[in-house]
């Protein structure tokens, strides 16, 4: 087996990625394996896992733009963004029309600026606003230059919108579903989030964890 590649895992949902990190570590035998790039436990998809001298490539991954397909479910706004967060409101949404979904998320590409939202893992005054969040601390943030590169509406069935997004490092999707239902006026939170590329990585090309295997490693120099 190599001891200096990586890994294309598909994540399932109510994993972490740190889970697959240990899962991967155990299975090989390795000390040295990290992600590079985390998913939360809803989200899935790909996951790119680095394994022994592979780990230092960590930085390069972050130049690389992520792609997702995500679901916004209309009606509520959570504490997370997402469909498992505490609602926060709710509102009508029977008025909108695909016409007018189409002409709001044509208004979210190129360069925006976009809050992090109080579950980010970013840090503020060293705590990562994920463990303030969960205290109920909610922290001023600042608004950060992101560039989405597409946005695509793929189904429109209310209250579901489900969307493709291909973005800069620093997006977040559910910021983006909440940014998005208000420029709707009305209210939403994301049901579904799937990484479907980072970089040249693919979905199509990701292996479940069942299927990992010592010749699934690939040589790092692929990387470079």
């Amino acid at each position: 087996m190599l001891k200096d590649g990586y890994i294309v895992v598909n994540k399932p949902k109510a994993v972490t990625s740190h889970d697959v990190v240990d899962l991967i570590r155990r299975k090989f035998k390795l000390k040295k394996v990290g992600h590079a790039g985390t998913l939360d436990p809803m989200a899935t998809g790909v996951l790119v896992i680095l394994l022994g001298n592979c780990t230092k490539l960590f930085d390069k991954f972050l130049t690389f733009e992520k792609e997702y397909c995500a679901c916004l479910h209309l009606g509520s706004r959570t504490s997370t963004g997402d469909i498992e967060g505490e609602v926060l409101e709710t509102k009508s949404y029977e008025f909108l029309t695909e016409e007018a979904v189409l002409k709001a998320m044509s208004g979210f590409v190129g360069e925006v600026m976009q809050v992090p939202p109080m579950v980010a893992a970013i840090k503020y005054k060293g705590k990562p606003l994920y463990e303030l969040a969960r205290k109920g601390i909610e922290v001023p943030r600042k608004a950060r230059k992101i560039m989405i590169k597409e946005l695509k509406l793929l189904s429109y069935c209310l209250p579901d919108i489900r969307f493709y997004l291909k973005c800069s490092r620093g997006t977040y999707v559910r910021q983006l579903g909440d940014d998005l239902a208000q420029k709707l006026e009305t209210s939403g939170c994301i049901s579904e989030i799937e990484r479907v590329g980072v970089g040249r990585f693919k979905l199509v090309d990701a292996l479940k964890l069942e299927e990992i295997t010592e010749k699934s490693v690939k040589p790092w120099v692929e990387i470079c």
